[in-house]
C-alpha cells in the first residue's frame, strides 16, 4: 500500500480537506499553515478537527504534510523576515497540535550572500528556539534545487542543520524529486538508487518522510525550480513511478505539487491531481491526461 495525496486548500478547513482528499483517491495530503506568500492564520475550530479526524481514521489516512509559507526565511539578511519566520513557525507548531503527530515542512531558507555557513547557524538557531522534546510533530527539511543562495542543495547542508540542533530527533527529510533533478543529481534508472546511497551515507535514508513527487521542466542541474506534470518533463513517468512504489519507502506518503493544466483559450485551469493519482495507482502513463482533464472540466 501507498500513501499518496497532493496539496489541498485549507481556506475551508480539517474536514473539507479530508473530504477533497477522497475524492482525489488520495489518502494523505499537504496544506498551507497559512497564505502562502505570509500572513496571519486562520483560527481552528475543535469541531472541525474531531470531522477531520473521524474521516481519516475511516478513510485509513497516512501521515499529513502542512507546509510553511513561502516568506519563511530564517537566515535572511532582514531583521524583520527573520522575526516573521521565528513567529510563524512557532504560531505554526503550536497549531500542529491540534492534529498531532503529523509533518511541519519548510524549505531551510536563503542566506541572501551570508554565505551557507551562517546561513545554517541561523536556520539552527530558530529550530533550536522552537523544537520542544515533548512535542509530537516532526519538521521536515525539504531538499532544494539551489535557486539564488538556497540552502539545501546539497544533502550536506542539511545534515549540518541536524548537526546543530539539539533536538535532531523532531527532524526528518522532505525529498523533492524537482528539486533533486534541478540541483544536478540524476534520478533516472540506477540513478536513483545512487542518489539514495549518497544521501544514505550523509543523512541517512531513514530520515526521508515525504517525497514531493514532482516532474521537472527543466534539464538536470538547471536549479531553477519549475515543477511540470508526472510524465511531461525531463525526469519522466517511468523513474517517477519507480520512485513512489520503491519497497524501501512505501510507507512514506507522497505528495503530488504538479501545475494545473490551463486550456490555450481561456482564463481557467483545472487540478490534476486526481488523474496522476489513478496513474501511479495503475503504474500506467496516460499520454492523453492533459487533454482529458481539459474535456472532462469543459463538459
Amino acid at each position: 500500500m501507498i500513501y499518496i495525496g497532493s496539496h489541498i486548500s485549507s481556506s475551508k478547513g480539517y474536514a473539507a480537506m479530508g473530504r477533497q482528499a477522497l475524492k482525489l483517491g488520495a489518502d494523505t495530503f499537504a496544506f498551507f499553515t497559512r497564505n502562502p506568500r505570509g500572513g496571519s492564520a486562520k483560527e481552528i475550530r475543535q469541531e472541525d478537527v474531531d470531522k477531520f479526524l473521524k474521516i481519516a481514521e475511516e478513510g485509513g489516512f497516512g501521515k499529513l504534510v502542512a507546509h510553511a509559507p513561502y516568506t519563511l526565511n530564517a537566515c535572511a539578511t532582514k531583521e524583520e523576515v527573520r522575526t516573521f519566520a521565528r513567529e510563524a513557525f512557532a504560531d505554526d507548531l503550536r497549531r500542529m497540535e491540534y492534529i498531532p503527530g503529523n509533518y511541519y515542512n519548510f524549505h531551510p531558507g536563503s542566506h541572501v550572500g551570508q554565505g551557507s555557513e551562517e546561513g545554517i547557524r541561523l536556520i539552527s538557531e530558530m529550530l533550536n528556539e522552537n523544537l520542544k522534546k515533548e512535542q509530537t510533530t516532526t519538521v521536515l527539511l525539504e531538499t532544494m534545487a539551489g535557486k539564488g543562495s538556497e540552502i539545501g542543495r546539497e544533502f550536506e547542508e542539511l545534515k549540518r542543520i541536524y548537526d546543530g540542533v539539539k533536538y535532531p530527533e523532531k527532524l526528518r527529510v522532505c525529498f523533492d524529486t524537482c528539486h533533486v533533478s534541478d540541483s544536478g543529481l540524476d534520478l533516472s534508472g540506477e540513478g536513483f538508487e545512487n542518489v539514495i546511497d549518497q544521501f544514505d551515507k550523509t543523512i541517512g535514508k531513514d530520515q526521508i518522510a515525504v517525497f514531493h513527487i514532482n516532474d521537472s521542466k527543466n534539464v538536470i542541474g538547471a536549479g531553477k525550480d519549475r515543477h511540470e506534470n508526472l510524465g511531461f518533463g525531463t525526469i519522466g513517468f517511468e523513474t517517477l513511478n519507480h520512485i513512489v512504489h520503491h519497497k524501501d519507502f512505501e510507507q512514506v506518503p507522497k505528495i503530488l505539487e504538479t501545475p494545473y493544466i490551463k486550456a490555450e483559450d481561456s482564463k481557467k485551469s483545472y487540478p490534476p491531481y486526481k488523474y496522476e493519482i489513478e496513474m501511479l495507482k495503475q503504474e500506467q502513463f496516460d499520454p492523453q491526461m492533459k487533454e482529458k482533464i481539459l474535456e472532462d472540466n469543459q463538459k
